[in-house]
Formats: C-alpha cells, structure tokens, sequence
C-alpha cells in the first residue's frame, strides 16, 4: 500500500525513536539492530518478559539466511552452535543435494531458534537499541510525518505510555497487533491441524541426519533432525487425531506417531518441550500501510514444511532495513519508489513461500491413490530432471531468489579487498569494477542508483579478466546500473 506524500521532512528531535519495531523476534532482532548500526535510533517493545526463551517450531536456517547473517560477521558463530545437514530426504525415495548449492554455505544449519536470536539480540544491544520487554502495542495513529504508538508496559496499571517514532515496523508474529490496529486482513485457510512436536534425547541414532516420512496408508507422516548437542527436533501428524492445540500430549503419542511414519521411534526419552499447534497458511495483501510496515509471521504464516518461515521474516528484515535507513538518512532518490519497493520485492516471495510450503506438507498428507499416485510422479521428476531439483533447492534455500531479470542475488565472490559479503558489514553500497589506474579517485554512485550521496564502499575482481561493473545493494542483490 503505497501513500504519496509521506517523505520525511521532520527532524530526528521532534520524535521519541526514529523507528518503533513491534516484536522482538528474530525478524525483529535483525531488522532493529540494522538500523541501530546505522546510527539511527530504535525502540524494540516485546510482550515477552527479558530472559525469556522463545521455544518455537523454528529450527532450520537456510543457505540465503546464512548469508545475510555473514554480511552481519555472525555466520561463522551460528553455525557453531548446530548441525549442517547436506543432503535432506523426503518420502523415503526423494534425496535433495545442498551441497550443490554455489554459496559458502551449501547445506541446511539445524540449531534453535533462540540461538538465532541470541545472536541478534546481542548485536541490537550493542548497537544502542532501547529494548522494552513486558511491553505491548494497544493502538497506533499515524500522519504525514509520524507514527504514535500506544503502549502498556510492565507496570500498566500506570496507564499506557505513547511513543512518537517517524516510521514503525510490525514484526509480531501470527496474530500480529500491528496489524490489527492497521485494520489490515490476514487471508488464508488451516492447512494442517494438531502437529505435535518435541526436543527429545534418542537412544539410537537415525541413519539419516534428516528425514521426513510418511506411513504408507498416508494417515501419518513425521520429521526428524538433531540439533548437534545430543537433542533431536521430532515432529509429527496423525490424520485420526485431530484435537484443539491446547490438549495435553505426551510422548507417547509422538512414539506412535513415529513408528508408524519412520518405522521406529529410535528411544525417545527426557522430552525438555512438548507441544501441539496447527498451522495456517495466510498473508497480509499489503506489507506496507503509510509508515508502518509488516515483515516476518505479521505478513506472512505458512506451513513448517521446508523450514522457510523464519528464514523468509530474516530476508523480509535485510530487504526493508537498507532503505528505511536511506530514507530516514536522507540519501534516497525517490523515497516513495524505494519504499514500495519492499512490497513489490517481498509479497510476491511470500507468495511463493506459501505455495511451496503448502505442496510439500500435502504431498506428506497424500492419503488416497490418486494423491500418492500424484506425490510419486513429482517425486519422480525431482529426482530425474535436475533443473527441476535445481530451481526446488534453489526456492527452499533462498539462493535462487530474484526480483527481477535485473535484480538478483550476488555470491560471496572474491575480491582483491576480500570477499564480498565481509565488505557487505558496513552497510552500504558496494561498487565492484575492474583494475583502474593507482591513484585514481574511488568512483562515485552511478546516478541510476536509489541512494544518493553515501560513497560506496569500492573493490576490485580478484579475477583481472572480469571487466564488468557490478553495484551490490546492501542485502547482497544487484542494483541496476543504468
């Protein structure tokens, strides 16, 4: 939703932050501590209390969130705290290859969620981020240069504290309040009902790192992953036992889900969470609603097949950060046309989101002949046809993500100055060109570029045969030249 008109013209003292981030989820997290870095002031609010771990279904980080995550120099650290699995298999007969993947990261990391955001958070903190725990959104009013948020903290009794920021941003899950006091729909359907789910300690170990399964009469499927540490995620379905996500499960329950959709349930013991949820498949029609913006679950919830829902909310995140930044610096060329541009860019990504996820949790669910028929015949021509498993690896990753034939992902390519994404940390432009004479000037941006006055940062092909000139935006994607 575009509104004309709203270019920022007021100064940084007239407005308590000048972002507001609803949500201190990992796309929270990832987004506040951008601007912060950027020298922008940000308020992060979170209904959680502090200290509270976010015991989610998130377990899986993508190779294009491992990137992003680098050009933030905390790759190298998360990785260090999970599994990477290379080679993910599905229905007992179909084997996608990570490894094939042209990035420093081909393979899916397996680590918790709060990992991720333990990482984050440290970063945001110390980047300056006023973070506010215990704290929700009650209303929000907007005009043509501001945000006024309505809040009630800790000690609400108190009444509701107002906070005036010049942009806010919803990144607060499913049943987003941001995006109810917009009074923007959240369309969709139920895809699935009653998955259960634990971290559980196994007294064999799976053949396979990753598997996902489904019993041959189609009334169970299951999922099965280790955290690297002696935990595994387990997740599983039974079509028969369909009841409300706040009936009590044990493990049992999981046991017999497993046994009939993996064969065995390896010694499940010492479960340290158990939970039921369902899962719905909805997205908001607009991210953007004059200067307050959706990014993460407030835009988008899908199913957990693919492990894309946390990784989908981190690229929502490094897409809208670098130009909420150039236009609250005043560096856009067009603010309007840059801002919209996260709407154009991300909802349709979130589209496709929706329709992978969705296939493959009902290829799981195929329960007649004609379904299995039809999942045996895809399974089939993934396993046969490569450009086909090429594009699927490509989607679930997030490596073969485009906006456009002009706007695509740049790889970690080498550089005399280093490689890529090390010189992505600085948060701005990086203007890649060919060898030029010793001594000459470090070029300027090109005036096709959205940003103006920030210098890029320069570098040069490692390889002197290169002699194109490539303009990186700030999330790893080319910006068009002319």
């Amino acid at each position: 939703m575009s509104t004309k008109g709203t270019t920022d013209t007021t100064h940084a003292t007239d407005h308590d932050a000048d972002v507001l981030v609803v949500g201190a989820g990992p796309t929270g997290l990832l987004f506040a501590g951008d601007l912060a870095t950027a020298g922008l002031r940000v308020t992060l609010v979170e209904r959680r209390p502090a200290g509270r771990s976010n015991l989610t279904r998130a377990f899986a980080v993508h190779a294009r969130t491992l990137e992003q995550l680098d050009a933030r120099g905390l790759a190298d650290e998360l990785i260090a705290t999970g599994t990477p699995i290379s080679d993910v298999q599905f229905f007992g007969r179909l084997s996608l290859t990570l490894s094939r993947l042209r990035t420093r990261f081909p393979f899916l990391l397996i680590t918790p969620q709060y990992e991720v955001e333990r990482l984050l958070e440290r970063r945001a903190r110390a980047a300056g981020v006023d973070f506010r725990h215990g704290t929700e959104l009650h209303a929000l009013r907007q005009d043509a240069h501001s945000v006024t948020a309505e809040l009630t903290g800790p000690d609400g009794a108190d009444g509701p504290v107002t906070v005036r920021a010049r942009y806010l941003v919803g990144t607060d899950g499913l049943r987003s309040a941001v995006r109810s006091a917009l009074g923007l729909p959240f369309p969709g359907v139920s895809v699935i009902r009653s998955m259960v789910l634990a971290d559980v300690r196994l007294d064999e170990e799976p053949q396979r790192l990753m598997t996902v399964a489904a019993s041959p009469d189609g009334d169970a499927f299951a999922f099965i992953a280790p955290f690297g540490d002696g935990w595994y995620r387990v997740m599983g379905w039974d079509r028969h036992h369909h009841v409300a996500d706040d009936e009590p499960v044990d493990l049992d329950e999981i046991r017999d889900i497993a046994r009939r959709a993996l064969g065995r349930d390896y010694g499940m013991h010492d479960a340290r969470w158990i939970s039921r949820f369902h899962s719905d498949e909805r997205q908001a029609p607009a991210y953007r609603a004059g200067r307050v913006f959706l990014a993460g679950d407030a835009a988008h919830v899908h199913s957990p097949a693919g492990g894309q829902g946390m990784n989908t909310g981190l690229q929502d995140a490094a897409n809208l950060s670098w130009r909420l930044t150039a236009v609250l610096r005043g560096t856009a060329r067009d603010p309007e046309a840059l801002l919209d541009g996260y709407q154009a860019e991300r909802h349709p990504v979130g589209a496709r989101v929706l329709r992978s996820s969705g296939a493959i949790i009902r290829l799981a669910m195929a329960h007649t002949p004609l379904q299995r028929a039809a999942r045996d015949l895809a399974t089939l021509l993934v396993r046969t046809a490569r450009p086909v498993a090429d594009r699927a690896i490509g989607q679930i990753s997030g490596i073969g993500i485009a906006y456009g034939p002009r706007t695509h992902r740049v790889p970690d390519v080498k550089l005399r100055e280093g490689r890529l994404y090390e010189l992505l940390r600085a948060g701005r432009f990086v203007l890649i060109t060919p060898e030029r004479p010793e001594g000459t000037a470090t070029p300027p941006l090109p005036e096709t570029a959205p940003v103006t006055a920030d210098a890029p940062v320069h570098a040069t092909w490692a390889n002197p045969a290169r002699r194109e000139t490539l303009l990186v935006r700030p999330d790893g994607y080319t910006a068009a030249l002319r």
